[in-house]
């Protein structure tokens, strides 16, 4: 039967099907992850939670599973939170600047974990960019020195977890894995997640997560789905330290014209060399995303002042 039964729940439409409670989202999740379920129930489940979608407690049941499988990174000492970038979206009509966003906040003296894997065709990957820059994938989880990027494929994390990731390119559609990635933290210290949204319920979604789970997470809307700012932009940023809410800062309006050196190609090489120019400081850091870095770092040294309390 494995989670034919759980299906039946969610799977009765968007007006007859029931939400799970935390334990049998845990439960479903965690026989998911384990490979106990057919490629049949699989797609099934993904359907269903994609017309449905996902309450707080099945989110928070769904992370409770990921948590007590994946590999972890140790804590990184000192109290620093490991900072932690999920990185599932890539470059469509921009650069992906996720990998610029995780070597400022390296420079800034913090841990960086970026995760993440192609689930969609035809975009460049973060991973990619990190590649060019001489920083390649780690094959198993390590120790991340303060002051460093590290950057590992999510089958490192857990094969399972990849495989529902996987999903996407068979049905077209994103799985409820995909959420949990952005608030999965694969640390046995501290970690500050940094997160994005792009429609307002996942906004809700992930604060009522954030808070309930005591977590430690910067949300904000995200550049085409990446966690790293829109570099015209300047958005909205919402903190919880261990799931304690604060307004950071308000949207602001206007959109910049130009973003001075950004290169109009998206591939790997250009996006490299953009990216590499800015850090060296022969090109600036775009206001938005130098404003990102200072949210990180304030809420990292918090979490860190918590944390030694």
């Amino acid at each position: 039967m494995a989670i034919s039964h759980y299906i039946k729940e969610i799977g009765r439409g968007a007006r007859g099907a029931r939400a799970l409670d935390h334990a049998q989202a845990a439960d479903l999740f965690g026989q998911l992850l384990d490979g106990r379920a057919s490629d049949l129930q699989v797609g099934a489940f993904c359907v269903a939670m994609r017309v449905k979608g996902e309450t707080a407690q099945e989110m928070c049941g769904f992370l409770d599973a990921a948590q007590a499988r994946i590999a972890r990174v140790p804590a990184a000492g000192g109290g620093l939170p490991l900072i932690v970038l999920p990185s599932y979206n890539g470059a469509r009509r921009l650069p992906v600047l996720t990998p610029l966003l995780a070597l400022l906040l390296a420079r800034e003296g913090l841990p960086v974990l970026l995760h993440g894997m192609r689930t969609e065709e035809r975009r460049v990957l973060a991973a990619d960019v990190l590649e060019a820059l001489g920083t390649p994938a780690l094959a198993a989880i390590d120790n991340v020195a303060p002051g460093t990027v590290a950057h590992v494929p999510t089958a490192a994390l857990h094969p399972g977890l990849a495989r529902l990731l996987a999903v996407r390119q068979e049905i077209g559609l994103r799985t409820p894995a995909h959420s949990v990635v952005k608030l999965l933290a694969p640390c046995d210290g501290p970690a500050l997640v940094v997160s994005s949204y792009t429609h307002a319920e996942y906004f809700e979604l992930s604060s009522a997560v954030a808070q309930q789970r005591a977590m430690h997470l910067l949300l904000s809307r995200g550049l085409e789905g990446e966690v790293v700012a829109d570099p015209r932009r300047q958005p909205r940023y919402d903190g919880f330290v261990a799931g304690r809410h604060r307004l950071l800062a308000e949207q602001q309006p206007g959109t910049a014209a130009t973003v001075p050196g950004l290169p109009e190609a998206i591939d790997v090489a250009s996006t490299a060399r953009y990216t590499r120019a800015v850090v060296a400081g022969e090109l600036p850091v775009p206001p938005a995303i130098a404003e990102q870095v200072r949210h990180i770092a304030r809420l990292a040294h918090d979490i860190s002042q918590e944390t030694t309390a």
